[in-house]
């Protein structure tokens, strides 16, 4: 290829290298010089152009790009056309992207004219989605260098393997303390997972955390017509002869490998049973996020085979996060235990309440805000922060006499966020989570606050802890510390409950049996109705 500046005149047939702009005049770059831009170029006074010129022996870069796309894309592939040396490539279904690392790497050896990207192996796909490209760096490529990629071609390097499994059958086990809804969420997020496979679960079966009781239900959806089996454990798979594992066996499986070089995802059990695959998922599967089960059910549910060999390569580059539920060493270890900090948010404007300030109505002689605060203060959550905003010297003045640290938070219009950053930064840093309370809930009482701080147990899990009523939550709800960055995040007039649903695995339900964690007032008509309920008791 030829390549270099040459006058207007010259430049007739060649390609324009850069793009020109000069008074009218707009040539863009990779233009071929015809008669119609000689003209233009003289007109505006050009007398130099650089342009690239396509030799005997060479392959111009849009021909290059496509006759390699054509033969690089294997199943499931589509080459589009190429334009400005680059041809894309395309999934014609869903399924899971399979590459051949090594031919594409000898591709993108062979000259650095030719370069061939796609996406992560074994990604799932949707139809339409692009998964590769291929780009010639210059205007035009020997033809040498294309004959030896199109060798390395010759058997398609990037295909979509299409889903084939389509049944799925799951068996959870249980264990004291596991509540029916983390069984129903993780089959809700499981069917999830399976949606875009066109998966489905076709038997489900539930029975007690032992050998035997789990090989008979292992044994039943496999008879039921499952493709593939997935065992949610009610305690995590801690060695090959726990209860998992052993029940597979017990049922004349395999177990092909356990334990995976990823994070989250580590204990994962990979087996077969019947020429049928089938899974001992990690804990981690039991939340949407992404982790190392997704990995190999994905590529299961597209019938490619998963090895030990495939399990243990997936280290290098593999999933690596921090997991919120994961004990985290303190800097100084608390000597007297837990300690929970209260933040109580009373800085809002009423303006649901016609003009009154409800944090100051009172009942049987006590401000709301008053209320919150004295039951704060009786019960074991140290130090209590007050968040004062509007007509903070009334709202300061229901608080006279109690020890509680007073925060104003100037910023009180924004929003219900704006508080909570104010109330968080306030507390030492020897806290281990805050119970934020609302200052219009004066139905909360300091028994709640204790039974909801005495379930924060972050070496078990419970990072977020929140008051349930018949299925329904409620608050005030305790925050470990670990999520007072994304606390103090929040912007606007909103509170945390996306964070809650985000982080399913790190919340622990406390089931009520009143209607206090989930009266709050708003209104006069909820002031009036409230206060003839604690005045008449």
């Amino acid at each position: 290829m030829k390549f270099g500046p040459v006058a207007p005149a010259e430049a007739l047939g060649g390609t324009a290298v850069h793009t020109i702009r000069q008074g009218a005049l707009v040539l863009k770059k990779g233009t071929v010089i015809g008669p119609s831009e000689v003209a233009a170029l003289q007109a505006a006074g050009i007398s130099q152009i650089t342009v690239a010129r396509v030799e005997a022996g060479d392959v111009s870069e849009d021909q290059a790009a496509a006759e390699i796309a054509k033969a690089v894309a294997g199943e499931g592939v589509r080459a589009d056309r190429a334009f400005t040396g680059r041809a894309n490539l395309f999934a014609e279904s869903a399924g899971v992207l399979v590459v051949e690392r090594d031919a594409i790497d000898k591709l993108n050896r062979i000259d650095e004219a030719i370069t061939f990207a796609t996406l992560p192996a074994y990604k799932p796909v949707v139809a339409g989605e692009m998964i590769a490209t291929v780009k010639i760096i210059p205007f035009a490529v020997s033809k040498d260098a294309e004959r030896q990629a199109l060798a390395i071609a010759s058997k398609p390097v990037v295909r979509v393997a299409p889903y084939k499994i389509k049944k799925i059958g799951v068996v959870s086990t249980l264990l004291p303390g596991l509540a029916a809804k983390v069984v129903e969420k993780t089959l809700k997020v499981t069917m999830e997972r399976l949606a875009p496979a066109g998966a489905s679960i076709i038997a489900e079966r539930r029975v007690p955390h032992e050998q035997a009781a789990l090989a008979k239900a292992l044994d039943e959806v496999l008879k039921a017509g499952a493709e593939l089996a997935v065992v949610f454990g009610a305690s995590a798979i801690a060695d090959r002869r726990d209860v998992i594992p052993a029940a597979l066996e017990a049922i004349g499986g395999t177990v092909e490998h356990f334990g995976m070089p990823v994070d989250p995802g580590n204990l994962m059990l990979i087996g077969s049973a019947r020429g049928l695959p089938v899974l001992g998922a990690p804990g981690c599967a039991r939340s949407p996020k992404e982790n190392g089960f997704d990995w190999v059910l994905m590529r299961l549910l597209a019938g490619l085979p998963v090895s030990r060999a495939d399990i243990t390569g997936m280290g290098v580059g593999g999933l690596l996060m921090e997991i919120v539920t994961r004990p985290q060493p303190r800097v100084e270890p608390m000597a007297d235990g837990r300690r929970i900090a209260a933040v109580i948010l009373a800085a809002g404007r009423s303006t649901r309440m016609g003009g009154l300030n409800k944090l100051t109505a009172e009942i049987a002689g006590r401000p709301l805000v008053r209320i919150a605060a004295e039951e704060a203060l009786a019960s074991r959550a140290r130090p209590v922060v007050v968040v004062t905003g509007h007509e903070r010297e009334r709202v300061e003045a229901a608080l006279k006499g109690l020890n509680v640290q007073r925060e104003h938070n100037p910023d009180f219009a924004a929003g219900l966020s704006t508080s909570l950053k104010v109330g968080l930064a306030a507390l030492p840093p020897e806290v281990d989570g805050a119970i934020v309370c609302l200052g219009d809930m004066p139905q909360v009482r300091a028994s709640l606050i204790n039974q909801l701080t005495a379930a924060f147990d972050p070496e078990r899990g419970a990072l977020v802890v929140v008051p349930s009523i018949e299925g329904k939550r409620g608050n005030p709800v305790v925050w470990s510390r670990r999520f007072f960055p994304e606390l103090m995040a929040l912007e606007g007039d909103v509170g945390a409950r996306h964070l809650i649903a985000r982080y399913p695995e790190a919340v622990a339900e406390v089931p009520v049996t009143d209607n206090a964690a989930l009266i709050d007032v708003d209104t006069p008509e909820a002031l009036i109705a409230v206060r003839a309920e604690l005045e008449g008791s």
